[in-house]
């Protein structure tokens, strides 16, 4: 029934338009905004809808995963952008915040609402 549709995925945040200049601005992504709510535009042609909600709580898992081809180079640009790695006393991250303790290397870090976003090396 759902295998051709084009579904998306949506997450909520405390302020639009702090959303709007982390994700465009900050990490680069091409957003489109449209009654008051975000569209995250990514690669594969998917929409990511981001809506404000103003009783927002964080999201306690990772909401968007971003795989990159060297993880040392993206969390080192993304440092330079203002972007600060979290660091959860179940993972042992290294000075830079990549966890290597098996699976994907990965770094995890937080939109201005407080959702957890992450980069990944597959």
């Amino acid at each position: 029934m759902f295998g051709t549709t084009k579904a998306y995925s949506g997450f909520s945040v405390d302020d639009i338009d702090a959303a709007k200049s982390f994700y465009g601005d900050t990490l680069g992504l091409r957003v489109s905004e449209d009654h008051g709510m975000l569209f995250l535009h990514i690669a594969g042609d998917r929409n990511i809808l981001v809506y404000p909600k103003e009783d927002h709580t964080p999201a306690t898992y990772t909401v968007l995963n971003f795989p990159v081809d060297d993880i040392e180079a993206a969390v080192d640009e993304l440092s330079r952008r203002g972007v600060r790695f979290e660091r959860y006393d179940q993972f042992k991250v290294d000075e830079k915040g990549i966890f290597r303790g098996g699976g994907p290397l990965i770094a995890w870090f937080t939109d201005p609402a407080g959702n957890v976003l992450s980069v990944l090396q597959e």
